[in-house]
């Protein structure tokens, strides 16, 4: 690409797909994202359940939060819970929400093995109808446009019988978050007791626990039969077995990875780059985003699509609570495809060559370390050092 210039680049209209019980709507652009958000939350009638990792205190969390206090004093049931680690707003911030009836909780890391769990899931649900899921969190930077260097994201409005699973699991969040007397093994027992259902429509829950979560075992075994994996993702830092399966696949020709090029966090763009050589070996083909950062994520495997909150590293498949709706339908697979090939013309290849040209001996050192921090640490002290990423 000539010069430093991001190519240019548009976010995409919002899109509808009706699948067999399963009404979805996609919201790629921030200002649509902010929009379908707030009238969901203006529409709601009986309850509104909300669950985010960041809810910042800036313009964008003001408007959601009076949203939420307008729809309480109309005799709403609104039920909020933040992440105690990645959220500035606090009870001050949600006073008026207590005031008209609302409730709001805090999932509080302590200094313990629980001390390691982020609340990373991105819900809404408004009267046990429809449900909102993705990857966006409640901050200006998550609806801004790409030329104002916002995130690259997608949420997800989902109607059908799954939304009753959703609310679900938030009656199980909410009641463990509450309890000042929750202890570790307790999120992890729910976690793995979870039943994310048969069928095509499933809702995999992800989190800390003996074994498996439903949704690392279901991806996991999916990639062992998968034939074909196209990927758009935020953060990409698999541990070794996941990745040989990638591989093989890519040996068949039939993988397609879009990476961030931009982040707030370099060491996850390193920790990624460490990992492309093998790929590109393989037969993977291997793209990064230019125009803003990147935090959407989506995998399509095979005729299985997988939407939700969770990153494909290390923190999402292991530790970090997460959800993901799973849906099995050739048709949604290939426009999500489309999608994601939407944005290569914004994206630069990372052709074997590339790779070489990026990875001299410092680079590949940083690499190495961006690995170490990512997958081995945790996102926020990797997002305070600088390694020249």
């Amino acid at each position: 690409m000539a010069g430093d210039e991001p190519p240019r680049y548009s976010d995409p209209e919002p899109f509808q797909v009706k699948v067999p019980g399963l009404e979805l709507g996609f919201y790629p652009a921030g200002a649509d994202r902010k929009a379908r958000l707030l009238r969901l939350i203006d529409e709601a009638r009986d309850s509104l359940r909300l669950a985010f990792y960041i809810f910042a205190r800036d313009d964008t969390a003001m408007a959601v939060r009076d949203a939420l206090v307008r729809a309480a004093r109309r005799g709403v049931r609104v039920s909020v819970i933040v992440d105690g680690f990645g959220s500035e707003a606090d009870e001050t911030f949600f006073a008026p929400l207590a005031a008209a009836g609302g409730d709001f909780c805090v999932f509080q890391p302590r200094w313990s093995r629980r001390y390691l769990i982020r609340n990373h899931q991105k819900i809404v649900t408004a009267d046990g109808e429809v449900a909102m899921l993705g990857g966006f969190n409640i901050e200006d930077s998550y609806f801004a446009p790409p030329e104002h260097d916002g995130w690259n994201d997608l949420a997800v409005t989902v109607r059908g019988d799954i939304v009753a699973r959703v609310d679900a699991w938030f009656d199980q969040l909410e009641s463990w978050t509450e309890s000042e007397k929750s202890q570790f093994r307790a999120i992890r027992k729910r976690v793995r007791e979870w039943d994310s259902g048969e069928g095509p429509v499933r809702l995999l829950i992800g989190g800390p626990t003996k074994g498996l979560s439903s949704w690392a075992r279901i991806i996991s075994r999916d990639l062992i039969y998968g034939e074909k994996l196209d990927m758009m993702m935020a953060y990409f830092s698999p541990p070794k077995r996941l990745r040989r399966r990638i591989k093989r696949i890519a040996k068949k020709g039939e993988t397609r990875l879009l990476m961030a090029g931009k982040s707030d966090n370099g060491a996850t763009i390193g920790a990624s780059r460490l990992l492309y050589r093998g790929l590109l070996k393989s037969g993977a083909r291997i793209w990064e985003f230019l125009p803003c950062k990147l935090h959407t994520k989506l995998i399509v495997l095979d005729d299985a699509v997988y939407l939700g909150s969770a990153n494909f590293d290390m923190r999402s498949l292991y530790l970090n609570l997460e959800i993901v709706l799973r849906v099995e339908d050739k048709a949604l697979a290939d426009r999500m495809r489309a999608f994601i090939a939407e944005h290569f013309d914004a994206s630069q290849e990372i052709t074997p060559e590339v790779h070489r040209q990026q990875g001299g001996l410092l680079n590949r050192l940083r690499w190495s370390a961006s690995w170490f921090l990512v997958a081995v640490l945790d996102y926020t002290v990797s997002r305070r050092l600088n390694l020249g990423l």
